[in-house]
Order: C-alpha cells, then structure tokens, then sequence
C-alpha cells in the first residue's frame, strides 16, 4: 500500500465528501469492474458514518453495486481530471475494456471487494442499506461507510490541508457539461 494512504475514523469519514466534491463511484461484481463519475454524493449522517449517491440506472456501475452490495467512493484530484471526464462519459456496455483504455489503475483493500482508483486523496468504502423504492424511483443509493482512507499529503489529523497540498490535490467539482472547478482558498470566519 502506498505510505501515504492512512485510515481515517468513520467518525471523521463525513468530512472526506462534505464539500462537495464530484467523486469516483467504483464496484465489482461477477469479476466485473467498472468505475463512473458522480456529481451527487452527499454526506449523511456520524454514527454510524453513512452517505448518499445517485447512482443512474443506465450506469453500469449502479448494476455492479446492485449485484455485490457494496461500492467505493473516492475523492478524484485536478491531476485526474481527464480520467474523472472519461469514466463520467464513456460506457462499460459500449468498451467493456473502458478502464483499461483510460488508464485506470485500480488496487485492493483487505476484505473489501470493490476496488479502489490509484492516485485519488479519499476513498469511502461503503455498503449499501437496502431501500429498494427509493432506488428505483430516484436512483438514489443509501450507504454505511465501513472503511476511510486519507491520502496524507492532503488530508491530516481530521481536515483537509488543500492550501499547502500543491495544486494538483484540490478536489474536482462539476458544474456541467464536462465544466469543472477546483477547491478554492481556505476562508475562517471570525469566532
């Protein structure tokens, strides 16, 4: 494992998505992989640490979840900003060998079957709490976080440190139509 992976508590897990950035949905089913990007993924809750996700039913990553129960999500970079655009718009059912293609690279977490994106700053495992209506008719996805890694020269003791990371660490956001933004400066309000 990379030295600069490090768990992060599932208390704090919450903080890793909290600002919103467009995240990398990953599963694996059938010995089937597939990665996609996601606009909508949203905290949820502490205790236990659970989030959200829409999750399209043309995606074939929202089959792979349905079939294993269980997803990673990942926090993509400005360094990964072409692949975050690709695996948002390029079809497993069309290129069943889409990863491969874009340059994935994937790699494993012990007793977890989904499979994690190399070089993102967070990954969320997860395992989806059933709530078929809800699924069905808004293609949103529940889930229990059971798993958070940080990637060190960016996220520390609980926080992000985006303002003395380099550039290439901010976080993407999605506005539309293969537009995105970067994290901007840190702000404090006064106490």
């Amino acid at each position: 494992m990379d030295p600069h992976v490090s768990p992060v508590g599932l208390d704090k897990a919450y903080r890793l998505i909290n600002h919103g950035p467009t995240v990398l949905v990953s599963a694996r089913a059938g010995g089937v992989d597939n990665v996609m990007a996601a606009a909508w993924a949203c905290a949820l809750d502490f205790a236990p640490s659970k989030l959200t996700v829409v999750l399209d039913k043309i995606a074939a990553t929202r089959g792979l979840v349905e079939a294993s129960g269980s997803f990673v999500i990942q926090v993509p970079t400005v360094a990964q900003l072409e692949l975050t655009r690709a695996v948002g718009t390029r079809s497993l059912g069309e290129e069943p060998d889409k990863l491969e293609r874009i340059g994935v690279e994937l790699f494993r977490m012990a007793d977890i079957e989904a499979p994690f994106v190399r070089g993102c700053s967070a990954w969320l495992a997860c395992r989806v709490i059933p709530e078929p209506h809800i699924q069905q008719a808004y293609d949103l996805f529940i889930a229990e976080v059971v798993g958070a890694w940080a990637d060190t020269r960016v996220f520390r003791d609980g926080r992000w440190f985006f303002e003395s990371a380099g550039p290439e660490w901010r976080s993407l956001h999605h506005v539309s139509g293969g537009h995105f933004y970067a994290i901007g400066e840190p702000l404090a309000a006064p106490a």
